[in-house]
């Protein structure tokens, strides 16, 4: 059994909202933390499925928090989403998602407002509005298949959990009874795999640090991470006692890491 001391890991990969940050306010120790992945030559990752924000305004935001770090510390839903879409050859869809994720997208030569797509993509959308969920319908009700950033339920705040895409998804079904037939980002492997591999490291010597059950500590234990469930979060003691599910270590935040 791991301790909070994560001997011998070498990369962390650390959720954002959460487990860095709830809302807009850094969680207690979270900088001297970082402090310590740095000096302890522990490489470190953010990683976040809300796909509402393009890398540079991640940066941007991690910036002004005092957090130094560059795009490529930086892991999205995002990032799988559109590397499973060039896998598959597409490049044209109708996307339900944020102007920052439409621009990752058109950046790589994927149209998001194509009036004959070949998916329809759903983010984390904050500006979502009637016409984009209307027409994402009827192109699914004409058997357009749909494909989505991320599962998350809900979105962590200050103020309780706020709709995200699995809210979007579950408003979808009930609309078109359609399923969608890929979901990226946590819990799937992949968003962190092939920076493992990159880093030629072991997953055994890499972290999953954060605050969801089904998403971050579902990724590391199928990726073979050590898993570090923080309490900052969604999650409580008593889900991860009824989830069965079984991780490295349980802190009540990123503070108790790395001492």
């Amino acid at each position: 059994m791991m301790d909070a001391k994560l001997d011998g890991v070498k990369a962390v990969f650390l959720d954002l909202d959460g487990t860095i940050y709830l809302g807009g306010n850094l969680i207690s120790g979270a900088l001297e933390f970082l402090s310590r992945c740095e000096e302890q030559g522990v490489q470190r990752y953010f990683l976040s499925n809300n796909s509402s924000r393009s890398v540079d305004q991640y940066v941007a935001k991690l910036h002004k928090m005092n957090i130094p770090c560059t795009s490529e510390d930086v892991l999205l839903s995002t990032h799988d989403l559109l590397a499973w879409l060039q896998k598959e050859g597409v490049t044209k869809t109708w996307a339900i998602a944020t102007k920052g994720m439409c621009q990752m997208m058109e950046d790589v030569g994927i149209s998001t407002r194509d009036n004959d797509p070949e998916y329809v993509v759903l983010g984390y959308d904050t500006e979502i509005d009637y016409e984009k969920i209307s027409t994402a319908s009827i192109h699914m009700h004409r058997g357009v298949p749909l494909v989505a950033s991320h599962p998350d339920m809900v979105c962590p705040s200050p103020d309780g959990g706020l709709p995200d895409v699995g809210a979007y998804l579950a408003m979808l079904k009930v609309t078109t009874g359609k399923d969608p037939v890929h979901i990226t980002g946590k819990p799937n492997p992949g968003m962190i795999m092939h920076k493992i591999e990159e880093l030629g490291l072991n997953a055994s010597e890499c972290a999953m640090v954060g605050d969801r059950l089904y998403t971050d500590m579902e990724m590391a234990i199928q990726a073979g991470c050590v898993s570090v469930l923080v309490l900052s979060g969604e999650a409580t003691m008593k889900d991860l006692e009824e989830s069965g599910k079984e991780v490295s270590v349980v802190v009540d935040s990123v503070d108790a890491l790395l001492r």
